[in-house]
């Protein structure tokens, strides 16, 4: 079932799906947790989400709840710290961020929820964190799915910034972002463009930590990515250490989810089906 119709189906279903929310203390604060649980559960191995770099719970909108529905297995979302209704930070992410979210924060919410094996999936550099979680808790993750991750930093990444920065120096841009974060925007803003736009930071990637997934990988990428090129699927699929593939959406940009959010869920359930 696909178009329309499929859409239609998913929020039937997803309408009677449990959610539940609370707060989880991490070094640094608390962090913001939502829970979807299906009506109908086929696995009780969880999803995880992890956000991008100006996101949050509510900016993944309605895809959490028709990703359980269609999945049948709970999904899990949380609001970094710094973002959203988590706890708000005065000190700019470290150059390490991408690793420190994996080795510090995600484990502590595992271990909170009392979670044990699970599926990982993150949009863009919550992709990439997707990534380095799968790596450093490779016994426990049957999964990861990657949408619009960043591999490296790429000059069509740095130019997609510079010219997103621009944007919001509109009041109405800005308090769009505002919306979802309150009084942390501008702290959001600068953790997302000055850690990027850095020099220190421009030797990063994803080289290093691919060789450590060892399970499945599936990344999902659209063709008119404003922020990466397809090098990027590419790198994740050719330096992953277990099976990996790509998907490349046409007319697609950076946020798959939401632009073709059939295609996405479809491909989501493919790859998970047995998992």
């Amino acid at each position: 079932m696909d178009g329309p119709d499929a859409r239609n189906y998913f929020i039937n279903m997803s309408v009677s799906a449990a959610t539940a929310e609370q707060f989880v203390d991490v070094p640094g604060g608390s962090v913001y947790v939502r829970i979807w649980t299906p009506a109908r559960p086929l696995s009780r191995v969880p999803l995880v989400l992890l956000h991008d770099s100006l996101g949050c719970v509510e900016t993944w909108r309605d895809f959490p709840s028709l990703l359980s529905a269609r999945l049948g297995r709970p999904v899990i979302a949380y609001d970094r710290l710094g973002f959203g209704r988590s706890s708000a930070r005065s000190d700019l992410p470290s150059i390490r961020f991408i690793s420190e979210e994996a080795e510090i924060c995600f484990p502590a919410i595992r271990q909170s929820l009392g979670l044990g094996r699970f599926v990982v999936m993150g949009h863009s550099v919550g992709g990439s964190m997707a990534v380095v979680c799968a790596g450093c808790l490779a016994r426990d993750c049957d999964a990861v799915v990657t949408e619009s991750a960043q591999a490296f930093v790429e000059d069509r990444t740095r130019q997609g910034i510079i010219e997103a920065k621009a944007s919001f120096r509109d009041p109405g841009e800005l308090g769009k972002l505002a919306k979802y974060h309150g009084d942390k925007t501008s702290w959001v803003l600068r953790a997302w463009t000055d850690v990027w736009l850095s020099a220190e930071f421009a030797s990063w990637s994803l080289k290093d930590e691919l060789p450590g997934v060892q399970c499945p990988l599936l990344a999902v990428h659209g063709e008119r990515d404003e922020f990466g090129s397809s090098r990027f699927p590419e790198m994740l699929c050719r330096l992953a250490g277990g099976p990996a593939e790509k998907l490349i959406i046409p007319g697609c940009g950076h946020v798959p989810h939401r632009e073709k959010p059939d295609v996405v869920l479809e491909a989501l359930a493919r790859f998970l089906s047995n998992r």
